[in-house]
Order: C-alpha cells, then structure tokens, then sequence
C-alpha cells in the first residue's frame, strides 16, 4: 500500500499524489562544460533517467544551465549549497527544480526571494537532509547524526518554507547505512504527507552500492515509502539508472526492459552457463517492452521456468531447448544457444510492437 502524498511536478514529471515512482541520476561532468553535460543527459536518458540533477558549485556553473536546460531532454534540477544567488540564476535559466535546503542559505529576505521565483515559476524544491552535513546545532543536542536529527533537520527547513506559505516540496533524508536511512525515512512519513526522495547516500562502488541500495530503497518501497529514487554509486551514472529500473521492477512497481531469470548453476548443469546468461544479457537489457526471459542449466528446474517465461532455455548434455511461451520451439546446441535466446526474444518483441 503506497502512503498517500501531496504531489508535485517536475517538469512535465508527476512526483506523488499516486504517481509511478521516478527514477533520478545525476551527472558527473563539469556543469560548465554544456556539450559534456548534455552528452551524458542524453545518455541517461535513453537509459531510463527521468530526472537529472545537476552540481551547481560556482556562478558560471550556475549561467551554464540556461543552455543545458533548451536542449535537456528530461526535467533538470540544480543542486545548489549555500548561496542563494546561483538558485535565482538557475531559476532564470530554466530549470525545472532546485535540491535548496532554505536554513542554509543565509539571511529570510534571501529565502523570499528563492521562494519568490520559484512561485513565479511554480518550480519545486528538494529538502535534502544528509546524514553527513547536519547543522551543528543538531548534532551538539544528538550528538551524532541520528535518525531523530535528521528528521528534525528536515522539519526546520520544511517549516522555513511553509511559513513563507510554499508547499512545492520534497524531502530526501540520506545517510550512508541502511539503518539510519529507512528509519528516518519511516519516522518523517508520520509527520508529513510531502513526496520523498529516496536513496542510501554514498552506497558505495557499483557491486556494493547496488546492493547497498536494493535493501535500503527496497525496504522502503515495500513499506509504501518513496516516490522517486536515485541509487548513488562511485561510477558511471548510467548504472545507478540501470540498477534503480532492476528495484522497481522487482517489487513490479514499474516495468522497463526485459525481467531476466537465470539459475545460480550447480552441479547438475551440463553446459557453460555463464557465458550465455551473461551475453543474452548484455544483448537484450535495451530490449523495449516488458518480456520474461529464463535462461537455465539443468532439467530440474529449467524446463518450468523457461515455460513460465516469453522465451527462454533449459539446458541439457551439450544441448538445451528452446521454449516460446510455454511450447518448445527446438533443440539448440550449447554453442548457440545464447544466439538462438537473443533472435526469438527479439522477434517475440517486434511482433508484440506491431
């Protein structure tokens, strides 16, 4: 059961009030470099991206974003610390949210006038909370960056807000474990009806950020929490876009791509499987709509599953079969059994697009 929000829109991208839950990335170029910036946009983007956020450290940063923003093609967000003035620069230059926390950017006059221009342009902002720049008078009073500090955190900045009488927001509250992470997460989702963002902050590299992240934002979905994610991993962002799809689908939130089913292999299996679940993988992960695909190495389990899936293979001594919504279609040698999985879900998928 998903927790009933408030929702909001990023760019043309419904943010809860029910709305599918969206996957975010951000890039890691140099924001001042706009061909590089965009290059890897589109890349996102044709992985799955959603929503791409944007590091905003300096003023030409900030006046860059204005030509990111006319050729983007999905809804951009500028990730602004301290100074108020790169977020009424970024606003002017088109962006479709801010990640602004309001108690860190200086005096009130400079929150009405972020407020102001984000009202004008009905762009919404991000409350980020993370575990690893809470306010010192927080951690004085908790003593290190609990759950409870990081909840207060964010109910001091939402309530900046509010008080200026602004409700286009939503709220991350990020830290490193897993732990802390949900538990903030669960005890905000008591005490307001704001969209959040999701995420296990600096997970980690991609093999142990990914699972990292699959246990955290999975434990939350699961609760009915979350309502647009990003996986943060050390390395290229077109994984955390590839992992973040594999989360939603698991828990048959969302549908993108092939679902991939493979056994874990033992001694029963009389060919090399490995290699061709990794290459009908690698093949077919762009593979447009929704498709079961099993790929499976002995006659125990393989024959069920491959049935059960659009297409898949079930391994034999030196052969295995071939099976197409439930039916054999032949026996195919080891050696070819990748090629043959990678035509029939390819066909099955072109006949399902006309």
């Amino acid at each position: 059961m998903s927790r009933p929000t408030r929702q909001i829109r990023v760019g043309a991208v419904p943010v809860g009030g029910g709305a599918p839950v969206s996957v975010q990335s951000m890039t890691n170029t140099d924001t001042r470099n706009v061909p590089a910036t965009l290059a890897q946009i589109r890349a996102l983007a044709d992985a799955g991206c959603e929503i791409v956020r944007c590091a905003v450290p300096d003023q030409a940063a900030a006046e860059a974003l204005a030509a990111i923003r006319r050729d983007c093609p999905i809804p951009l967000i500028a990730d602004i610390h301290f100074d108020y003035q790169l977020a009424l620069t970024a606003l002017a230059g088109g962006v479709d949210g801010l990640r602004l926390n309001p108690g860190n950017i200086g005096a009130r006059w400079k929150v009405e006038e972020v407020v102001r221009a984000c009202a004008e342009r009905q762009v919404p902002i991000r409350i980020g909370v993370n575990a690893g720049s809470l306010e010192k008078a927080l951690m004085e009073k908790h003593g290190h960056p609990t759950a409870e500090a990081m909840v207060e955190s964010a109910l001091g900045h939402i309530r900046i807000l509010e008080e200026l009488g602004y409700h286009e927001i939503k709220v991350s509250l990020k830290a490193s474990d897993v732990r802390r992470t949900v538990m903030a997460y669960r005890l905000l989702a008591q005490q307001v009806d704001y969209p959040l963002h999701i995420g296990i902050t600096e997970a980690g590299t991609t093999w142990a950020g990914s699972i990292k992240s699959a246990v955290g934002l999975g434990a939350l979905l699961y609760d009915g929490l979350g309502d647009t994610l990003r996986v943060s991993l050390t390395g290229d962002p077109i994984e955390e876009v590839r992992v973040g799809w594999e989360i939603l689908k698991s828990l048959e939130l969302r549908e993108r791509g092939p679902v991939f089913i493979s056994c874990p292999t033992c001694g029963r299996c009389q060919i090399d499987l490995i290699p061709v679940a990794e290459e009908v993988e690698r093949r077919l992960h762009d593979l447009p709509g929704k498709i079961t695909v099993a790929v499976m190495g002995c006659a125990v389990n393989g024959p069920g599953e491959a049935r059960e899936a659009d297409v898949g293979i079930a391994g034999g001594k030196g052969e295995g079969l071939l099976f197409r919504k439930g039916e054999i279609v032949r026996k195919v040698p080891a050696e070819k059994l990748a090629e043959a999985l990678v035509e029939e879900a390819r066909r099955l998928a072109g006949e399902s697009d006309k």
